[in-house]
């Protein structure tokens, strides 16, 4: 053990002592490693930083869900003309849900545009939604502490409760708690059950649900005697191909009002689903990208520090021979070169990944707000360091294996008259 640590010591002394001796091109290598882990590790963390905000401002609308809008007949059918207007009824839903199977929760939603909200003195209009139970989990509305969403009950007794956006109960009572309080929906009272958590939201199909009111969709119809849904938001079992469901419902409302299953603008579809997998891939496109950027950044360092090993065969090569020809063997000399050159890609890349750490750490110090919170917050992951440093580890091999192979096969005799 003791002969083992002699011989490690000594060969880190003569390792120091050529670094020590080409201190200039040393550092610049470094450098150059150090950039490229640099471009690589950033790239990568706000990749996943942007990857990871857009999925959560996505979550904001709802995961997995489809909404669907009714639209008019294009193409004659069964003797009936083109032009028809499609509609949306409550009878609707039960008729999709017993004849298309991958549907796993499905809401009515009707929508009434500038009703009167009032509480004491103060007044805003805003949309008022009629909507079923299901309807909170698909579309990401969860009530902040103390408060709940429509219930079952609350549909079945037509009560006239209300769950408002966050943005609303602000204007309505400010710092005040809203939950159980009475307010006015066109002079009508009702009581507020609950006020949404304030979230992400990057799309919507009637504004920012922050900035709207729900209320039972058997309440509204009571309170506004509107007939027709205006748009139908549902959710997929799992595993369930959602184009499959888009043709059953063509299928399914085409047999009941009487239109052709291929006319595509008798339905429109908001694939929610279709669209998280088509983002998914984009950013798969993306990321590979910035490995191909950062790794050609990290080849080109390998090749420096290729090009400094070289030189050193060079400058050493009565060293070498001197070495060989007191019995020092082809294994310890591409041993040598090799570790040499592994301890200045890894030196460069620890170096970098530690600076890339802390500019990740000091955009998370940043309050991002506007434009700028759309790139969310880097993050330098462990996957993304793990495959940094087996790139810097496949560098560094490879760029002390060929040197090393040539300072190795160097005949003693040669190298000895060398000048």
């Amino acid at each position: 053990m003791k002969l083992f640590l002699y011989k490690l010591l000594l060969f880190l002394k003569v390792m120091f002592r050529e670094f020590k001796a080409q201190k200039l091109r040393m550092a610049l290598t470094i450098l150059g490693i150090t950039w490229g882990t640099i471009a690589i590790t950033l790239l990568m963390a706000f990749s996943v930083g942007i990857e990871r905000q857009m999925m959560k401002a996505n979550a904001g609308m709802g995961q997995g869900i489809i909404v669907i809008w009714p639209g008019q007949t294009t193409m004659a059918f069964h003797g009936l003309p083109p032009g028809r207007r499609i509609t949306f009824i409550p009878e609707d839903m039960t008729l999709l849900k017993e004849r298309v199977p991958g549907i796993d929760k499905i809401s009515g939603e009707y929508e009434r545009w500038g009703p009167t909200l009032a509480y004491g003195k103060k007044q805003v209009n805003k949309l008022i939604s009629g909507v079923y139970p299901d309807f909170g989990e698909m579309r990401a509305h969860y009530p902040q502490t103390g408060g709940r969403f429509i219930d079952q009950v609350d549909f079945d007794s037509k009560r006239r409760v209300i769950f408002l956006g966050n943005k609303v109960a602000n204007e309505l009572f400010g710092t005040e708690n809203p939950v159980g309080k009475m307010i006015t929906v066109q002079g009508i009272s009702f009581m507020v059950i609950g006020v949404m958590i304030h979230k992400s939201q990057d799309s919507s199909y009637h504004g920012s649900d922050e900035d709207y009111a729900v209320i039972p969709a058997s309440t509204f119809v009571a309170l506004f005697g509107d007939p027709y849904f205006d748009n139908m938001v549902y959710s997929l079992k799992p595993g369930v191909d959602s184009k499959s469901v888009r043709n059953d419902f063509f299928r399914v409302l085409g047999g009941k009002y009487r239109f052709d299953p291929k006319d595509t603008h008798t339905l429109w579809f908001w694939d929610l689903v279709e669209q998280a997998e088509t983002q998914r891939k984009i950013f798969v496109g993306i990321n590979i990208f910035m490995w191909f950027i950062g790794g050609m950044t990290l080849v080109i360092a390998g090749v420096g520090v290729a090009n400094i090993m070289f030189v050193a065969i060079k400058e050493r090569t009565r060293e070498i021979g001197t070495k060989m020809a007191l019995g020092a063997k082809r294994s310890h000399l591409m041993f040598q070169f090799m570790t040499e050159a592994m301890f200045i890609s890894l030196s460069g890349g620890l170096l970098g990944i530690i600076v890339s750490m802390g500019v990740a750490r000091a955009f998370w110090l940043i309050p991002m707000k506007g434009a700028m919170a759309f790139m969310g917050k880097p993050l330098v992951n462990l996957p993304i360091a793990i495959v940094t440093v087996i790139t810097l580890s496949l560098i560094g091999f490879l760029s002390g294996f060929f040197p090393a192979r040539r300072a190795a096969s160097i005949n003693p005799v040669e190298a000895l008259r060398y000048e």
